[in-house]
């Protein structure tokens, strides 16, 4: 297995739960395969060859009646249900795209099953739920119309002329008007009626639409949901569907809007970043990226679905810019790896995010190979900022030379941090905490994570002070059970749902992770982790869990709904945005987290 494929798995769970031994023997049996679109990767009744696991591309898995039961992306597996009975196939599956599977042997899966219950239960629980997860990206059921459809429809009266119509529909690029008499739907006009019905017909240029045009057309509600959509459609044949709140038509669904709908996922993204030509190709998918969100949260997804799906493009979109920065400048005159740190590197990207990376090289490198890393680095960082990942305010880039160092070099700076615990040296052991592998040799990194993990969780010292920066983001709690908000400048009357819910939360997950020497970096699975190794006890842990889920949610939730009414997404939000109902649960969760700041501060004897 490639050093890519290994730091691949290595962030996927259930294998960041197996220990070294397991991921040794995962490293050196496993296999690869890959498929071009359409061709087959196993037939119904086959003997499979083992476990697969999605690096890229989709594959359609179909049951005996060539019925599709899951459209599978990057980082699915599939092939367990047929390992599990009798290590034969019951599905079929082909590639949707063409797709990079990582093959685990039948026998290795059947080990790692039988020894290890994290992988015992999630393929256990994976199956009961794989159809489910898989269509997540894709269900219509779980979508209202008002996501889907585009509001303000362009009308027209039913005296306009056919000429005139057609001349609207050409300027503004679309395929049908609503024609509105007195503020009331009373027919739809199609690119169809007009070559169907006019030109066929050799009808005059000055004939009303109201002699062509569909009358009285079906529509919807805005509270109907995706699915009835997609069912009158193919019920009427229709390729566009009105929607009509209280008489007063509100917006319109065409068949474009649901290709766009279940287009909008992750494995789409993943290929067009992947075959980008230019960087100005690459900002075009990473545009794309808002409607997405908005998508994946109106389909129900969990904010960590959301985020981590978000991060897979960044990660990939990185991983291209990095290939055409060695197209640019030549082969790299020696081995680097890229990384990348805050919410990046914990897979927790939301709409908001800025490039926080660094870059770190073999040692004993000539002056002039350490030059060819500057241009480089610059390279992928403009690329990057182009991309929409502005650059980090703090300079906490591979563009900066403190970044951009020998292994050496990392080693004496972790060293020196855990010696040394400072104000600065806290700020900047958080962060490098939060490293994750992008793209480059992962090797140099392997061992500077494992003993720098090891040597903070030994000082106790550092890990006091550690304990003491992970306080200093409070929780806006106010008096008299309220929310405390931002009393002046541009974001007035606001929670800042980053610095005041969500990093308070990230701060503990990685002290929690230096308390119980754990590898996670993804603060979720941090969590987990600490609950699981009894770094924090059941109870405390687990609400710690709900609490953060609340508050991530509604951050999440809030820039959905900023992105669907055409602003900027941010991370303030105002209470006022809320029913009483979320702000007291919203309230409950912010004393969680104050509460587990407080047991931290009492367990680890923090330092005034």
């Amino acid at each position: 297995m490639t050093d890519t494929a290994f730091s691949f798995l290595k962030q996927l769970h259930p294998y960041d739960a197996l220990p070294d031994g397991a991921f040794r023997a995962l490293r050196r049996e496993a296999m690869f395969r890959t498929y071009p679109a359409g061709a087959a990767i196993y037939k119904l009744g086959d003997d499979l060859d083992g476990l697969y696991v999605i690096e890229s591309g989709q594959v359609d898995v179909r049951d005996e009646n060539d019925n599709q039961i899951s459209l599978l992306q990057r980082e699915n597996s599939f092939g367990e249900r047929g390992l599990i009975k009798d290590g034969r196939a019951v599905t079929s599956a082909h590639a949707q795209q063409d797709a990079r599977l990582i093959c685990i042997p039948p026998q290795l899966f059947h080990k790692l099953r039988a020894d290890h219950e994290p992988f015992r239960k999630f393929f256990d629980r994976n199956r009961a739920n794989e159809t489910k997860d898989a269509l997540s990206d894709f269900d219509l059921t779980r979508v209202q119309v008002e996501t889907l459809m585009v509001p303000n429809p362009v009308t027209c009266p039913p005296t306009m002329t056919i000429q005139n119509a057609a001349q609207k529909m050409r300027d503004d690029r679309i395929s049908c008007l609503c024609v509105v008499e007195k503020n009331k739907l009373t027919g739809i006009l199609t690119v169809r009626d007009l070559s169907g019905k006019a030109l066929a017909e050799g009808l005059a240029h000055d004939t009303p639409v109201s002699k062509i045009m569909t009358p009285n057309p079906r529509v919807l509600s805005p509270s109907a949901i995706g699915s009835d959509v997609l069912h009158m459609m193919m019920e009427y044949r229709l390729g566009h569907l009105p929607i009509v709140a209280a008489g007063k038509l509100v917006g319109i669904v065409t068949q474009t809007d649901l290709t766009r709908f279940q287009a909008a996922n992750t494995a789409g993204f993943v290929a067009d970043a992947a075959r980008a030509e230019t960087v100005k190709d690459l900002a075009a998918v990473t545009k794309r990226i808002p409607n997405l969100l908005v998508q994946l949260v109106a389909a129900g997804n969990r904010h960590d679905v959301v985020t981590r799906m978000i991060t897979d493009i960044a990660d990939v979109v990185t991983r291209r810019l990095l290939t055409m920065a060695e197209e640019k400048y030549g082969p790299p005159p020696a081995r680097y790896v890229w990384l990348a740190c805050g919410s990046q590197g914990r897979q927790e990207q939301t709409g908001v995010s800025d490039q926080d990376n660094c870059l770190i090289l073999e040692d004993d490198l000539s002056e002039n190979a350490l030059a060819y890393f500057e241009p480089f680095a610059q390279f992928v960082s403009d690329g990057l900022d182009a991309c929409g990942y502005v650059y980090c305010p703090g300079d906490m880039m591979a563009t900066n030379p403190r970044w951009r160092q020998p292994l050496s070099t990392w080693r004496e700076y972790f060293q020196y941090w855990i010696q040394n615990p400072s104000k600065e040296a806290q700020m900047l052991a958080s962060v490098m905490f939060d490293l994750r592998v992008i793209g480059g040799d992962a090797s140099l990194f392997d061992g500077l994570q494992a003993e720098t993990l090891q040597a903070a969780s030994n000082n106790s010292i550092f890990t006091a002070h550690m304990a003491t920066n992970a306080l200093t983001h409070g929780t806006p709690l106010g008096m008299l059970k309220g929310l405390a908000t931002i009393r002046s400048g541009d974001n007035r009357n606001t929670v800042d749902m980053k610095l005041s819910g969500v990093v308070p939360v990230v701060d503990l997950g990685r002290m929690y992770a230096l308390q119980g020497n754990l590898d996670p970096v993804n603060t979720r699975t941090r969590l987990r982790a600490a609950i699981a190794g009894e770094v924090i006890s059941q109870s405390g842990g687990r609400d710690l869990l709900d609490a953060y889920d609340l508050v991530a949610q509604t951050r999440l939730e809030h820039q959905a709904r900023q992105i669907k009414s055409g602003k900027a997404p941010d991370n303030y939000l105002p209470p006022a945005e809320l029913s009483a109902f979320e702000r007291s649960h919203l309230r409950d969760a912010f004393v969680v987290i104050k509460t587990m700041q407080s047991a931290l501060m009492q367990g680890r004897g923090v330092l005034g």
